[in-house]
């Protein structure tokens, strides 16, 4: 997601019980917790009682933070390992901590403990600090907050397009990766398993370049250089420069030869874009379109949305996700609490269309509309997916419009060589063969400057019947976009 809105700041306290339990307390101390405190007291035995944070009105009770807990911890670091001295966090919320579904719907030992993770942070201790600053719960309560509106989970590898630097203050670090914790292992609980999903502060160049290769090799280069995490992938605030400035070959060595060779990971992103049929009439309504002027367009049926679900969660052979934010993933079949549901649920969810009621139409022309952002990934749509036989979904977060992007190699599209334009529902498809992805590459290769260029851009290729426009963000922001 872009920017957020920033959360209630948390209450200050001490821990619940951090230290042993005594027999007589141990049936009164949830069970997910204690569990969650053992792995901290085997990295901390010396810290029984470190700073925490806790929500003042838990979310159970209709608090806005999510998070019931974040513990912080002074590292020490490892000098053989030349990893410095830094501040841990650790959350308590996002497994399930009680057992008893008031927070997470309890589904048995063998699974995953609510959403199966909790998120760690690990920041660079600066010279003279005696106590943790408290900015980096806000911004896991966010990260929070997100998981329980949208039920995305997070995996290592994902990465979020955050777009303002993560402690409010005028440093680079201005989006985050995800990965292992180095240190904690997972957890069984009485509740199911529970990961350790550690953020990792960047600049915007290791975002963009995370999100046009993929998001574990990037992190195997921050690790090589010491300044930029190391090792453990400590986040510095105060970091300066990109590891690319530090070591200029890693662009087009690594990375560039990385795209080249493997691909991108990225199947799809959540972005501002709409689709109009070039091919019929404005005013010619009875099927459904990107657009219905003075009145709602049809919604995704379930099997479709499920489709560029998967498409976005696995990709073709990686097992991949979306960028930040993702799709938005109820899960289905579960009764869920109000405050469980995400605020860009329509009131008109329940009147899907069902699927056998819409059908795939052919489109002899089309016309695409992205903003800067989604237009600046079509060469990365286009070199980093097509070129390697995959597929790549725009999908509205202004409602369902959804556009795929397929190669000739995908199979279950439904758009095809002798029809590359087709549409179920709001849902295009446009297939687009190789040699024409190569045209297209050189003539959108002004999209890849990483300037501003001038809006609106206007591409055509009037022989495809195919034209794309990049456009200002009020356009998208208006009703009749």
């Amino acid at each position: 997601w872009g920017g957020r809105v920033p959360p209630v700041p948390p209450g200050i306290s001490a821990p619940v019980a951090s230290g042993p339990v005594a027999p007589g307390l141990a049936s009164l101390f949830p069970p997910g917790l204690q569990a969650i405190y053992g792995e901290c007291r085997r990295l901390y035995p010396d810290q029984a009682n470190p700073l925490q944070v806790t929500a003042i009105v838990k979310y159970w009770l209709g608090g806005p933070d999510p998070l019931d807990y974040i513990s912080m911890y002074r590292n020490m670091g490892c000098a053989a390992q030349d990893v410095r001295e830094h501040w841990h966090y650790i959350s308590f919320g996002l497994s399930d901590l009680y057992g008893d579904n008031r927070v997470h719907e309890f589904t048995g030992q063998e699974g995953s403990s609510g959403f199966g993770f909790e998120l760690t942070f690990r920041l660079k201790r600066e010279v003279g600090e005696t106590a943790p600053p408290t900015w980096p719960a806000e911004l896991m309560q966010g990260l929070a907050r997100y998981v329980f509106q949208s039920e995305n989970t997070f995996c290592s590898g994902d990465h979020i397009s955050w777009h303002s630097p993560l402690d409010n203050s005028e440093s680079r670090i201005q989006h985050m990766l995800l990965t292992e914790d180095p240190q904690m292992t997972p957890v069984h609980t009485p509740f199911g398993l529970v990961n350790f999903l550690q953020i990792v502060g960047v600049c915007t160049e290791e975002l963009q370049a995370a999100q046009q290769w993929n998001g574990q090799g990037m992190l195997e280069l921050l690790r090589g250089v010491h300044v930029a995490g190391g090792p453990w992938l400590i986040t510095d605030m105060r970091r300066g420069e990109t590891i690319f400035d530090i070591d200029p070959h890693l662009q087009p060595e690594r990375v560039d030869q990385g795209i080249e060779t493997e691909g991108s990971n990225l199947s799809g992103v959540s972005a501002k874009c709409v689709w109009d049929d070039l091919s019929r009439p404005p005013e010619d309504e009875e099927d459904s379109r990107s657009i219905c002027i003075g009145s709602q367009p049809r919604r995704l049926s379930e099997k479709d949305t499920e489709q560029i679900r998967e498409a976005l969660r696995k990709g073709l052979e990686f097992n991949t996700k979306a960028a930040l934010p993702p799709i938005n993933s109820q899960r289905q079949g579960h009764d869920r609490p109000q405050s469980r549901k995400d605020s860009l649920e329509s009131e008109s969810s329940a009147a899907i269309v069902p699927h056998e009621l819409v059908r795939t139409r052919q489109l002899e022309s089309v016309h695409l509309k992205f903003n800067q952002e989604s237009g600046t990934l079509l060469p990365l749509c286009l070199r980093g997916r097509l070129l390697h036989g995959r597929h790549f979904t725009y999908k509205s977060i202004n409602g369902d419009t959804a556009i795929t992007f397929v190669s000739t190699g995908v199979e279950g599209a439904f758009a095809t060589e002798e029809h590359p334009y087709a549409a179920h529902g709001p849902w295009l498809q446009i297939l687009l063969t190789e040699e024409f992805v190569e045209q297209m590459l050189g003539d959108l290769s002004e999209l890849n400057t990483r300037e501003e260029t001038k809006l609106p851009k206007e591409y055509s290729w009037p022989e495809k019947k195919l034209k794309i426009s990049v456009l200002p963000d009020s356009v998208f922001d208006s009703p009749l976009q």
